[in-house]
């Protein structure tokens, strides 16, 4: 990895593992639906001018329209379902076990993979991943929640499922189109979902939110959305979209690290053995392969929308 290549995966893995930090700080003062119309919709407007500049986004525009119904499921399993549970379940459960929870998506994704006939043979390291992955949710829920947090645990797997399932749907019909232009096209769909969601619902604050509530939600969505997906796909430049998913193994330790630090957010022994669990099981059960010399290689599968 050269330097340009570590310094965009430790920006990557700062802007992908802190969200859970400011949707726990935003959670204070803005309801869940007006957080994430705000996010998306300020996201896509700051990653417009980026995304338009590239004249195969521009060309793109039009097979995304014609493919509206593909991009419609991609934004509602990816962003629309997961960042509204997500923000929901912060209410109840600390920022870093939401993100331990969220590690578990490869090994969902496994799991999705054989439900749509798309898996790969897995082997006996495979099978002991996902083992280990559903060891460390048990572990997380059975001694580190109460019975109090179990409806945010239910929406914590909502969105671990919907997060598994967005990149199916991109990878079988949206895999050709360039990613900046599928991520601008779901940030303003999904924008648009919750504009009359927010109005005929909570509608917008009364009141100005404080600074801190606003800083939150500015990094949120310059930082953490739009900034993020330029950092992703200039580490795919980089590495190459196979060894770029080494990132969502870093993401998780940033947001424990955050919580931490900032919030006060015990981390118990569970934790870290549930965490600890998760990420061994992720690793075991996308773990490829290798690929014989002269052997076609296989399509690597997409990034997940993180938090």
């Amino acid at each position: 990895m050269n330097r340009r290549a570590a310094v965009l995966f430790a920006a990557l893995g700062i802007a992908w593992g802190v969200p859970y930090l400011l949707i726990k700080v935003a959670n204070a003062e803005l309801v869940p639906s007006v957080l994430v119309l705000v996010r998306t919709a300020l996201g896509a407007l700051v990653l417009l001018p980026f995304a338009l500049a590239r004249p195969e986004v521009r060309r793109s525009l039009p097979v995304l329209a014609r493919r509206w119904p593909a991009l419609l499921a991609y934004t509602v399993t990816e962003i629309v379902g997961p960042w509204l549970f997500l923000t929901r379940a912060e209410h109840d459960l600390p920022s870093s076990t939401t993100a331990v929870l969220v590690s578990a998506v490869p090994v969902v994704g496994v799991l999705v993979a054989f439900a749509t006939g798309r898996a790969e043979r897995m082997g006996a390291l495979g099978w002991s991943g996902l083992g280990l992955g559903t060891a460390g949710v048990l572990v997380l829920v059975g001694f580190d929640l109460g019975t109090g947090q179990l409806g945010a645990v239910a929406e914590m797997a909502l969105v671990v499922v919907g997060y598994a399932v967005g990149p199916a749907v991109l990878a079988r019909y949206l895999s050709d189109l360039p990613g900046p232009a599928v991520v601008l096209a779901s940030l303003v769909l999904a924008a648009a979902v919750y504009v009359p969601i927010v109005a005929l619902g909570p509608g917008l604050p009364a009141r100005l939110p404080s600074a801190g509530v606003l800083g939150a939600v500015a990094a949120l969505a310059v930082v953490c959305t739009a900034g993020a997906f330029l950092l992703l796909f200039a580490l795919i430049g980089e590495l190459g979209p196979v060894r770029a998913t080494a990132i969502v193994y870093v993401n998780p330790v940033v947001a424990v690290v955050a919580g931490a630090l900032l919030l006060d957010e015990a981390v118990t022994a569970a934790t870290l053995a549930g965490f600890a669990l998760v990420l061994a099981g992720s690793w075991l059960a996308t773990r490829r392969p290798r690929v014989p010399a002269g052997a076609p290689g296989q399509r690597p599968a997409p990034l997940t929308v993180e938090a």
